[in-house]
């Protein structure tokens, strides 16, 4: 049995209270507590109850929510998993409150963030809290070797790591790209400006040229010696590692900068640093994927309750404020998604968290498809066998297209059959299969 934790600010609503259900996962899930308070204070008629859930969990418990018809009110939700929720009918979108909340203004999220909780032009969720991977590198050792400043360019991060190779201990590469890892292969591919889906979404599109040119140079790092065939879970210490320059530099996201500084201590504070990913044609085109969770209304339980809905709505607002998002990060350290937090000089004056800003404005999605993750633990497939030398580059990519397509042939077919069953106005087939 999964263990989940229940908290109410009162154990006994008052009668005329409102109560709404909000699920939180893994420590998000205890550090909002203390807004939750806020919010129930400066909204007398609301009572939340909030369920935290381990991360590794969330997903089934939710999807069983579905199906079992016992969803709550509010949630958190991984972003990547927002078009699976949606397509399956579970989620309210919330375009209309959008329009009427002063709470809420779109243009103060980063964009690649608030692409992420828009589905077939509908938007599904409000981001709470952001990240995205970027470098983490040893700023000392490059400085050694002539290269003062982050590579720019593909080119420009080629010759810096093959600058830094020469000064390593034996046995070294200079950087740690984990075979297991999806995230930094896409983030190539997709900064190649090319889309990795076809066709409506419905077929892999990696053998455009564009693609397989940005994957044959991540591949080429392999090949080349600066970064080794290994997985994660091969190397038993990276902050070690990094710290004895085995490596010197891996891609990474914000919740690694407290425990490169706890590992690495104060005495390497200024021997490491961080920085936007460089990109192919240079620093514009250096772009990433972004990733964090959002605050999703579900259809399910209570739909017909409009108090009920509307005090969810206002604890989305609530936990949107920039001010909520700013006590946020200082709680847990997760990054604010807007952008009226980061003026802060807490985040603003520390440049190693200031990179993360730079980035957070270079952000390319990943393909809004239910099947997502599926298809990215495919293309993590897909470069092991190229780097290890198992496939040549378009074996491998060839490959990857046709288990792609394999996995896409569900929606093609929805796709299809929804074109060709239109329903009375004006709907189709897939859609109103989706509001099931």
């Amino acid at each position: 049995m999964t263990a989940v934790v229940l908290a109410c600010s009162h154990a006994d609503a008052r009668p005329g209270t409102v109560e709404i259900r909000f699920w939180a996962l893994g420590a998000e899930g205890e550090h909002v507590q203390p807004l939750v308070r806020d919010f129930e204070r400066t909204h007398p008629g609301v009572r939340v109850r909030v369920q935290q859930i381990p991360f590794g969990a969330a997903h089934e418990k939710l999807l069983t929510a579905v199906v079992g018809d016992a969803t709550p009110d509010v949630a958190q939700l991984g972003n990547t998993w927002v078009p699976e929720l949606a397509t399956l009918g579970a989620l309210d979108a919330i375009d209309a409150r959008l329009a009427r909340s002063t709470a809420i203004a779109r243009p103060d999220y980063f964009p690649g963030v608030w692409a992420m909780n828009v589905v077939d032009g509908k938007t599904y969720g409000v981001p709470w809290y952001v990240d995205t991977r970027l470098l983490f590198y040893r700023s000392d050792l490059y400085a050694r070797v002539g290269v003062p400043a982050a590579p720019r360019s593909w080119a420009e991060w080629v010759e810096a790591m093959r600058r830094v190779r020469a000064v390593q201990p034996p046995g070294g590469a200079p950087a740690l790209l984990p075979l297991n890892e999806f995230e930094m292969p896409v983030i190539v591919m997709l900064q190649s400006g090319a889309p990795l889906l076809k066709d409506d979404g419905t077929r892999g599109n990696f053998r455009d040229p564009r693609v397989r040119a940005a994957f044959e140079f991540y591949v080429s790092l392999f090949k080349q010696g600066l970064a080794p065939t290994l997985a994660n879970t091969q190397i038993s210490n990276v902050y070690q590692e990094l710290g004895s320059g085995r490596f010197t530099m891996f891609i990474t996201g914000p919740w690694n900068l407290s425990e490169m500084r706890k590992r690495l201590g104060d005495s390497m504070s200024g021997a490491w640093t961080t920085a936007p990913m460089p990109g192919p044609d240079g620093a514009a085109s250096g772009t990433s994927i972004p990733g964090g969770s959002s605050l999703v209304l579900f259809r399910g339980r209570g739909h017909g309750d409009v108090r009920r809905r509307d005090a969810a709505w206002q604890l989305v607002e609530y936990l949107s404020a920039p001010a909520q998002q700013l006590g946020f990060y200082e709680a847990t350290g997760d990054l604010p998604a807007r952008e009226t937090p980061w003026r802060d000089p807490r985040l603003a004056g520390d440049p190693k968290t200031a990179a993360f800003l730079t980035q957070l404005r270079r952000l390319t999605p990943v393909p809004r498809v239910p099947e997502w993750e599926l298809i990215a633990s495919r293309v993590a497939q897909a470069v092991e066998r190229a780097a290890r030398g198992v496939a040549t580059t378009d074996e491998a990519l060839a490959t990857l297209d046709d288990e792609v397509d394999e996995i896409l042939e569900k929606r093609r077919y929805l796709i299809a059959r929804a074109a060709a069953r239109p329903v009375a106005g004006g709907d189709t087939a897939l859609h109103r299969g989706r509001r099931r």
